[in-house]
Formats: C-alpha cells, structure tokens, sequence
C-alpha cells in the first residue's frame, strides 16, 4: 500500500481532531446528524479553495447543501446544478438559495482576459491553449460572453474584474429565477415542503474574509 503523502496525512489527523473536538463540545452531535438533514440554505458557489462555504459563515455540518463549480455558474442546461436545486428546494425544503461570487476569481479573470477576441456568433475560446471544445472552454463560454456584453476589454483589470464579478453573480441569480423549480415554488407561493423560497446574491472578497450582500434578493410575490 501507498504511504500517504503529508497533506493528505495532515488532512486525516486534522479530521480525527475535529471530530473528537466536536463530539467533546457537543456530545451527540453526530448520532444526531445521522438521522437526517433539514439544511436551511442552498449555496451556488466557486470551486475556489479560498471560499468554503461553511468555514466563512461559521456554518455546521447540515446547514447548508451545496452546489460548487469553477465561476459560480447556474447555467440551465447543467442536469447536476438542477438536480441539486430540485432536490434542495423539494425534498430538503430549504428556504434559501444563494449564489456566491468572490474577488480574485481565476474564472473571471480568464472570461476577462478572453473577451477582447470575442466574435458574437462564434464559441468563445477562453482558455487559449486548450480546444474549442474543451470542458473548461465549453463551461466559461457563458461568462465569458458576459464580459464581452460588459465592454470592459480595455479597461484597467482593478476596475474590470469586481464588475464583471459582481454581474457574473447577476446573471446567475437571474438563471436561479428562471428555472421550474424557482419558478413553480413562487407561482404556489411555497415549495413542495411548504416553505417560501428566496434567492439571493452575494460576493465574498478573499482580501478581507467578508460578505457582501448585493441587495438583489427574489421571493415569492
């Protein structure tokens, strides 16, 4: 058998650590958490390492499903984001859904970078030195389309990236909106769980470690 490498050795000790730490602060916790999840919230958020999504809202384990990919996409023909979805809002009966962006986005800056060659019409070519048609061209196409319809090519990447982070956040809560799943939930004013659903978004800035809420927030009319 392979010995484990250190980071993965540290990964599994830290993890035997906290389990004992928590059952010690709170004995029972995990019997509890294996009979069953009732998470309130539903996160649409970046792959990105720096933003874990239980870790920066001081999260426990069964408060928040989750849904992660490179760019906090919610693009509608993605099966595995509607399914969560689906499955949150009406089997978990969750009551809140939010797309998270962050500064610093590699995806952003990528789609940014990427944007000045765009030719409407034609499939975006994000990432240069990969096919046309390679996973992460095929899945930046959406973004990287928006930074184009931005007009910010040629302008300062300081300046560029928050707004183009920010619409990102945007146009996915727009996305969310659209669904079967938002939408039926709204049209009966509560999901199948009988709870209100609302959607919101927000971007979390890797310099400080703080969420701003972008004041776009969507219920149930």
């Amino acid at each position: 058998m392979m010995s484990h490498h250190p980071a993965i050795t540290q990964l599994l000790s830290a993890n035997a650590q906290w389990a004992k730490d928590v059952e010690q602060l709170e004995p029972g916790f995990f019997k509890e958490s294996a009979k069953g999840q009732a998470p309130h919230t539903l996160w649409i958020g970046c792959a990105d390492s720096r933003v874990p999504e239980s870790v920066i809202t001081g999260a426990k384990p069964g408060d928040i499903f989750v849904n992660r990919n490179v760019g906090n996409q919610v693009n509608l023909d993605d099966d595995n984001m509607l399914a969560v979805l689906t499955y949150a809002v009406e089997h978990l009966g969750v009551e809140h859904v939010v797309v998270c962006g962050h500064t610093e986005c590699g995806a952003a800056a990528a789609s940014f970078g990427a944007c000045a060659s765009f030719v409407p019409g034609e499939m975006p070519i994000t990432i240069p030195v990969d096919p046309v048609d390679a996973p992460l061209n095929r899945w930046l196409a959406p973004l990287t389309t928006l930074a184009a319809s931005l007009q910010i090519s040629s302008a300062p990447p300081n300046e560029a990236l928050p707004l183009l982070v920010q619409e990102n956040v945007k146009a996915q809560v727009d996305n969310l909106c659209r669904t079967k799943v938002i939408a039926n939930a709204w049209a009966n004013g509560k999901s199948p769980k009988g709870k209100e659903v609302w959607v919101h978004g927000w971007v979390y800035d890797v310099a400080t470690g703080t969420i701003r809420d972008l004041g776009i927030s969507q219920g149930p009319k």
